[in-house]
């Protein structure tokens, strides 16, 4: 459904975006900590709440940490959620002491 959406990583503002047609953006924002990509706060506009873009933003950016070998940190409960939803990410988390 999103497939067209493209998600951009502006590393300007250390967040992945995907800009709407509307001009507003929905929004993954991130920092770094020690090499790891700290995944902070998901932010969709309310006209598209409910409809899967967060899912999709999501999905894309630990698509880019997988594929760009990084560690993340989850402080976003919508990114904890989605990976408890999707294990296959677990990979991507520290190692639990």
């Amino acid at each position: 459904m999103f497939e067209e959406l493209h998600v951009e990583n502006n590393k300007k503002l250390f967040r992945f975006e995907i800009a709407l047609p509307s001009g507003e953006y929905a929004v993954l924002e991130y920092r770094w900590l020690k090499g790891a990509m700290v995944l902070m706060h998901t932010l969709v506009p309310k006209s598209q709440q409910g409809k899967g873009m967060g899912a999709w933003l999501v999905k894309n950016v630990l698509e880019y940490c997988s594929a760009h070998h990084l560690k993340i940190i989850v402080y976003c409960p919508f990114v904890q959620l989605y990976i408890h939803k999707h294990p296959e990410y677990n990979n991507l988390l520290p190692p639990t002491k």
